[in-house]
């Protein structure tokens, strides 16, 4: 390329925006700071997807199907399986385990769909046979490429024709005709669009696999995720053995959908049981603890939410929340000091939710009421019961949907009982279940909570 067509820009690392001189704040993503200096060069030529207009009603479907995985877990997210020609994005925080996990998806697709290429951008073949003997992966029709230069990653695919690809990752490819470093704006937009060109002509499945920063957002510009098919996160304390997969975009299904996974010795591991597993360390009797059947997209879990209230040490108390949304904190701990009488203007609450979860939904407002209330007033919730709920500003307590379905999972866990919102149409309690139903937060505390005389027999 000559120099005459080099030019200099200002990149946003947020949004992609392009900009002939440095900005302090993008006008796009109102991001500060975010512009950094790269080269532009002329567009290449896209390559098109060769096709000409086609009346809908001409067109069939073949050749675009879905084609499941082993891993059903996985499947679950994707909704269903992998569609042909489809470009997926796995992205999580370094050391989640994305670079495991997609190579125990390639062993598995090799072994029951043909070639598969697993691009690595990071590690040598050598150190991936050492992960993949630790994981005990084979390897037959498995092909590892240790290549950086998209050219000839993308060489190699359509000599290959494989039946799936996995590139890991796409912070460390970079486009030969691009003077800019691998992993810059301009760089992870050219090859993403490039791979996503390859898939759709092929009709071959890529799975590409990126880093998260501390912000939690995906490092590289944002316009990544729209030029994916399919956005994944793989989620999970630093320090806890679950991860959740969790679906952000879906242009093929839901995004509601979320997979649990357990690391162990040999890998990832499908946790078919999430709610057991979730509640496995739970104490029966413990002060600041409720249990609420949430949904993650079609799928009931039993979550563990845990408070403490404490008195503060400083002027303003503190409120902290993990695993929840802290505006919905505050909300709740309002209502429960205006309509509930809890005096919670001195008290310190922190809230979590135990095994990594991320609880967003308004049904678990019930479950957090009774875990604070339970908290200060010193006295555990009472056992084998669940709590389920919105909590309005008024104190009342607002149904949720599919009530049912939870309903169904906390009895198959061995719940015996239940407050759920009182309404005129409750639903039938499944077999063994007593429904407790509460108009508001303070008959809810009253019904969920130990008496003060059973506590003192016990």
């Amino acid at each position: 390329m000559e120099k005459s067509q080099r030019r200099a820009v200002f990149v946003c690392g947020q949004c992609g925006k392009e900009s002939p001189k440095w900005l302090g704040r993008c006008p796009e993503c109102q991001a500060w700071n975010s512009f950094t200096e790269q080269t532009a060069r002329p567009q290449p030529k896209r390559a098109s997807f060769g096709n000409a207009p086609q009346e809908l009603s001409q067109i069939t479907s073949e050749g675009g199907e879905r084609f499941p995985l082993p891993l059903g877990e996985f499947n679950r997210v994707l909704g269903g399986g992998v569609v042909a020609g489809s470009l997926v994005l796995i992205a999580g925080e370094p050391g989640i385990g994305k670079s495991t996990l997609m190579l125990q998806v390639s062993g598995q697709a090799a072994a029951s769909r043909g070639q598969v290429i697993y691009v690595s951008g990071e590690e040598t073949a050598q150190q991936i046979k050492l992960r993949a003997q630790r994981l005990g992966i084979k390897g037959e029709r498995l092909y590892l490429l240790a290549e950086n230069n998209l050219e000839a990653i993308l060489s190699h695919i359509e000599q290959m024709q494989p039946a799936m690809v996995v590139v890991d990752s796409i912070q460390a490819i970079y486009h030969p005709d691009s003077d800019n470093s691998p992993g810059s704006v301009t760089q992870v937009r050219e090859c993403a669009q490039q791979l996503q060109a390859q898939a759709k002509q092929s009709q071959v499945p890529v799975f590409i696999t990126g880093h998260v920063t501390k912000e939690g957002a995906i490092a590289g510009p944002r316009v990544l995720e729209h030029i994916v098919d399919v956005v994944l996160y793989l989620e999970g304390e630093p320090f806890s053995a679950y991860r959740l997969l969790r679906g952000i975009k879906n242009r093929f299904g839901s995004t509601n959908e979320v997979g649990v996974f357990e690391m162990k010795e040999r890998g990832l591991e499908e946790v078919p049981n999430p709610s057991k597993a979730f509640l496995s360390e739970r104490l029966e009797g413990t002060v600041g603890s409720a249990v609420v059947p949430t949904l993650e997209g079609s799928r009931p879990l039993l979550a563990e939410v845990q408070a403490l209230v404490n008195p503060t040490s400083f002027g303003l108390p503190r409120r902290t929340a993990s695993g929840v949304d802290f505006n919905r904190l505050l909300l709740i701990a309002a209502v429960l000091s205006r309509r509930a009488g809890l005096k919670l203007g001195s008290q310190d609450i922190i809230v979590n939710v135990t095994g990594g979860l991320k609880v967003s939904e308004p049904a678990a407002d019930l479950a957090i009421a009774l875990a604070i209330a339970s908290s200060y007033h010193d006295r555990p919730v009472a056992p084998a019961l669940a709590a389920v709920g919105e909590v309005g500003l008024n104190g009342e307590i607002r149904t949720v949907s599919q009530l049912e379905r939870r309903l169904g999972e906390a009895a198959r866990l061995g719940f015996k009982r239940c407050l759920v919102p009182k309404s005129r149409a409750l639903p039938k309690a499944p077999e063994g279940m007593e429904l407790i139903p509460a108009a508001n937060v303070r008959e809810a505390i009253s019904a969920g909570l130990v008496k003060e005389k059973d506590k003192q027999e016990e």
